[in-house]
């Protein structure tokens, strides 16, 4: 060991004397390589790796706390050097998870559950907003479509914007789309103003795309290893608040009375959700940041090191191309895209399919939308602490997906039986097929790490859409041609091929991987 120090001594002093700052990548490449041989002194690499790199172009520098560090990613040296060199910078660079999580997780949820409560406002009053806009059925189950149609061009554009401006701009361009759209609204209370109604829904439903990708980043950026999958699930916790609240709230306040009475309970509605968004967009002008000072993980020294070098277009074209590649994903974004497609076509026809079995109950199809969400919201926050405690991401998310489609069977069966049941069956159903939200995007992180979060999420959501906009019009045309029974039939029969794609996907955990 005391003749390794020796000789490096030497060999740095003539290496760095005659390579210039032009050919850096090279001198990494030579001084990853030069340190790997050092079998015995595990601290010499570093000390050595640092003498060669020191004031390059190739280090980045954090200046509160004067730390320097290797890039990884801008060589093309051996995967076993890489990881020699990694365990030693990681080593020297300091972890740290700050108390300020929490209130960047909480205003996250509050914004997300802004957004979310809108998409469900029109289509679980479908009966008195055709009553009152005198427009069809379908055109108001395009308020809710309209989050999926705008998202699936427009996520593209979100993911750029989140994975090269960061969780902040993101967020903020988002909030205030959908304060805008919500006091657009304001506006449209007169039965010849459907179209400016629709106007405020299209620009809340695109300011949906700097939502739905949040949660794994803003869980792998701000939270330390043991609390990742948990952070993710109360995430998308905030978007099923939202929905809870849409579902509960609309009945209550726009009565199925005269026209004067709904124009008041429209009026009062818009108003409220106008100034939540408003004072949500100041708070997070005020408090929301995009990252803490130091990384909460090791796996985020790794992705803060290979963001750092892909913050152009190629490279995020580059990172889409090796997602759709990776048979894991594309298998998980077809299952995903089924579980989420049948829970959007379920929600947006939910007042349609309750009233038909059970007239004059407006109100009933609200609450159990309500229990549909809210039984989801605690199976989310259930499944991330699951796998926060056992890792086990293949089979959590397999279980799940069979849960869903056994709680779908059963809600099928028991829907004519009487109200109650239904309430009792559809938080079932809500539990696990709203559960699988989060465990879909940590599993997802897994089988694409070290890519960008926003851009894996970005894309399942994409796809998503996709499936609600198919799934949404199918089932409306199976409700009207058959009974409610064989529609729910036909949709658990599609819940099934998604069981088995679920089963195919292999079980390649490479977050996990690069935190061992």
């Amino acid at each position: 060991c005391k003749l390794d120090h020796i000789l490096c001594a030497i060999c740095a002093s003539v290496i760095r004397a005659f390579l210039v700052v032009n050919n850096s990548d090279y001198r990494l490449k030579i001084c990853l390589e030069f340190t790997s041989s050092l079998k015995k002194c595990t601290e010499m690499k570093f000390i050595y790796a640092s003498y060669f790199l020191e004031k390059d172009c190739n280090t980045w520098h954090n200046v509160n706390h004067g730390k320097e560090s290797v890039k990884l990613y801008n060589t093309t040296c051996s995967s076993s050097v890489r990881a020699n060199i990694f365990t030693c910078v990681t080593m020297r660079c300091e972890i740290k998870v700050y108390k300020k999580r929490w209130l960047i997780l909480t205003l996250f949820v509050v914004y997300s559950a802004s957004n979310a409560m809108q998409w469900i406002e029109y289509s679980i009053i479908t009966n008195i907003v055709v009553k009152y806009y005198n427009v069809l059925d379908y055109v108001v189950d395009m308020t809710s479509m309209i989050y999926m149609i705008t998202y699936i061009p427009l996520i593209f554009p979100a993911s750029y914007l989140l994975d090269n401006f960061g969780l902040r701009w993101t967020v903020i361009v988002g909030a205030l789309g959908t304060a805008i759209g919500s006091w657009l609204k304001v506006f449209s209370v007169a039965p010849d103003r459907f179209w400016i109604t629709f106007c405020g829904q299209t620009v809340v439903a695109i300011s949906q795309t700097c939502i739905l990708s949040i949660p794994a980043r803003l869980a792998a950026v701000w939270f330390g290893d043991n609390e990742v999958s948990r952070a993710c699930g109360i995430g998308v916790f905030g978007n099923q608040l939202g929905i809870a609240i849409g579902f509960l709230f609309p009945p209550m306040l726009v009565p199925n009375k005269d026209t004067y009475e709904i124009e008041r309970g429209l009026q009062r509605m818009f108003y409220i959700v106008a100034a939540i968004t408003s004072v949500v967009l100041i708070l997070i002008l005020i408090f929301f940041k995009s990252a803490p000072p130091l990384p909460p993980s090791s796996a985020q020294v790794v992705q803060r090191e290979k963001s750092e070098s892909n913050k152009d277009v190629k490279n995020f074209f580059n990172s889409l191309a090796r997602l759709c590649s990776n048979r894991g994903y594309l298998l998980l974004l077809i299952s995903y895209g089924i579980n989420v497609g049948i829970f959007y076509a379920i929600s947006t026809l939910l007042n349609r399919l309750v009233t038909k079995e059970y007239p004059d109950s407006e109100e009933d199809a609200g609450r159990i939308g309500l229990t549909i969400v809210c039984a989801g919201m605690v199976g989310s926050i259930v499944c991330g602490i699951l796998l926060d405690k056992t890792h086990k991401f293949w089979l959590t998310t397999v279980g799940v997906y069979v849960c869903s489609l056994v709680g779908m069977i059963i809600f099928t069966f028991t829907l004519d039986v009487k109200i109650y049941v239904v309430y009792i069956t559809a938080g079932i159903l809500g539990f696990f097929m709203t559960g699988y939200l989060p465990v879909g995007f940590e599993l997802a992180a897994e089988l694409t790490f070290p890519e960008p979060e926003g851009t894996s999420t970005g894309l399942l959501n994409a796809v998503v859409q996709l499936f609600g906009i198919a799934f949404t019009p199918l089932y409306r045309y199976l409700l009207s041609i058959w009974e409610d029974f064989w529609a729910n039939v036909a949709l658990c029969c599609i819940l099934a091929i998604g069981v088995l794609l679920t089963t195919l996907i292999p079980n390649d955990l490479r977050r996990q991987k690069a935190k061992a």
